[in-house]
C-alpha cells in the first residue's frame, strides 16, 4: 500500500527542505556556479561551439555511465568499460572491412559486448568471484584482443556509408543525433529505475543481497542481468563512436572507467550498492565535462587535469563513504 508523505510541521519535512537535501540539487548549484565563473573567466566558454563540444563529449560516455550506475546500485562494479567500448569499435570495424554490412557488424559487436557482460556475470554469480577482480581481468583481455586484432593501429573506416555515419555525425535540426540517442537512453532507464518493479529489485539486491534473496528475489539473476546490461551499453557507445570518428581505435577508452565511476559516485551512486539515480549520475557526467572544458580553456596542463580529476573522484568516494557510515 502506498503511503502519503508526512505533512510539514507534523514530523515530516516540507518539499522545499527535501529539495535542498537532494544530492542532485547540490550538483545543479555547483554546475551553475561553474558556468557563471567560466563565463567571466573565458569568452569562449558560453559559445555554441564549446557547448556543443561539451555535450558531444559527455553524451556517448553518458550512455556508459547509465549502465555503470545501474550496476553500482546492484552492488557491482565494472573496470572494463573502456576496453569493452574499444572492443565494440574494433569488432564492428574489423567485420565491416571484411565485407559485413555495417549495421549487421554493429549488431554483432553489441551482442559480443553483451556476451562479455554475461561472461563476467557467470564468474561473479556462479563461480563466486568479486566484480572487481573479474572486470579487471576482462579489462586486460579485451584490450589485448583489440591490439591483437589491429596490430595496435587504428582501423580506417572512411568508406562507411553516410546513413551509418549519420548516427555519430548527423543532426536533427540543430541538435546532434548523438545527444538525442543519449537522452532517450537516459529517460528510458531513469523511468525504469523509478517506476518499474523489475528495476526496483536492483535496489533491493544492492541494499542487502541476503535479505532480498530471503524475500524471494532471484538476486543472482539481477546481478547477472545488470552486469550484462552495462557491457551491452558499452557496445552501443562503441558503435556510436565508430560512426562518429569513422575509425576503430584499439587504444580508445583508456581511463574511461575512472570518469564513468566518478560521474556515477558524484551523482549519488553508492559503491556499497543500494542507492543512486540516473539523473544524478548524468549530472555528475556534466560536472566532469564542464570541469574538463574549463581546465582546457584556462590552458591548465594535461597533467594537472589528471590530478584534479583524480582528486574529484577521491572526494566523491570519501563523501559516499561518510554518508554510508551516517546511514548505517
Amino acid at each position: 500500500m502506498e503511503m502519503s508523505a508526512p505533512k510539514p510541521g507534523r514530523g515530516g519535512t516540507s518539499p522545499l527542505k527535501r529539495l535542498f537535501r537532494m544530492r542532485e540539487t547540490g550538483l545543479i548549484a555547483i554546475i551553475l556556479i561553474l558556468f557563471i565563473v567560466m563565463s567571466f573567466a573565458s569568452p569562449y566558454f558560453l559559445t555554441w561551439v564549446n557547448m556543443r563540444a561539451m555535450a558531444m563529449a559527455f553524451a556517448v560516455e553518458g550512455i556508459v555511465v547509465v549502465g555503470m550506475t545501474i550496476l553500482l546500485i546492484s552492488g557491482g562494479i565494472d573496470l572494463s568499460v573502456g576496453s569493452v567500448t574499444a572492443l565494440a569499435m574494433v569488432i564492428g570495424g574489423w567485420l565491416y572491412l571484411h565485407g559485413v554490412d555495417p549495421w549487421v557488424a554493429s549488431a554483432i559487436s553489441i551482442a559480443a559486448c553483451a556476451g562479455i557482460g554475461a561472461f563476467m556475470g557467470f564468474f561473479v554469480t556462479r563461480v563466486g568471484l568479486h566484480h572487481f577482480i573479474v572486470s579487471l581481468a576482462v579489462m586486460v583481455i579485451a584490450r589485448g584482443i583489440c591490439l591483437l586484432a589491429t596490430g595496435g593501429r587504428p582501423l580506417g573506416l572512411y568508406t562507411l556509408p553516410p546513413e551509418f555515419k549519420f548516427i555519430g555525425q548527423g543532426t536533427i535540426g540543430p541538435v546532434p543525433l548523438v545527444i538525442v540517442i543519449f537522452l532517450v537512453v537516459v529517460v528510458a532507464f531513469d523511468f525504469a529505475l523509478r517506476r518499474t518493479t523489475l528495476f526496483r529489485k536492483v535496489f533491493y539486491t544492492g541494499s542487502n543481497e541476503k535479505a532480498a534473496a530471503y524475500s524471494g528475489i532471484r538476486t543472482k539473476r539481477v546481478i547477472f542481468s545488470t552486469t550484462t546490461l552495462c557491457s551491452a551499453l558499452c557496445g552501443v557507445a562503441g558503435v556510436i563512436y565508430m560512426a562518429r570518428f569513422g575509425s576503430a581505435q584499439p587504444t580508445f577508452g583508456i581511463g574511461m572507467e575512472l570518469n564513468v565511476i566518478a560521474a556515477a559516485v558524484i551523482g549519488g551512486a553508492s559503491l556499497s550498492g543500494g542507492s543512486g539515480t540516473i539523473f544524478g549520475a548524468i549530472l555528475g557526467t556534466v560536472l566532469l565535462s564542464v570541469v574538463s572544458s574549463s581546465l582546457a580553456l584556462l590552458d591548465v596542463s594535461v597533467y594537472w587535469q589528471d590530478i584534479i580529476r583524480g582528486s574529484i573522484l577521491l572526494s566523491a568516494v570519501s563523501i559516499d563513504h561518510y554518508l554510508h557510515k551516517v546511514r548505517g
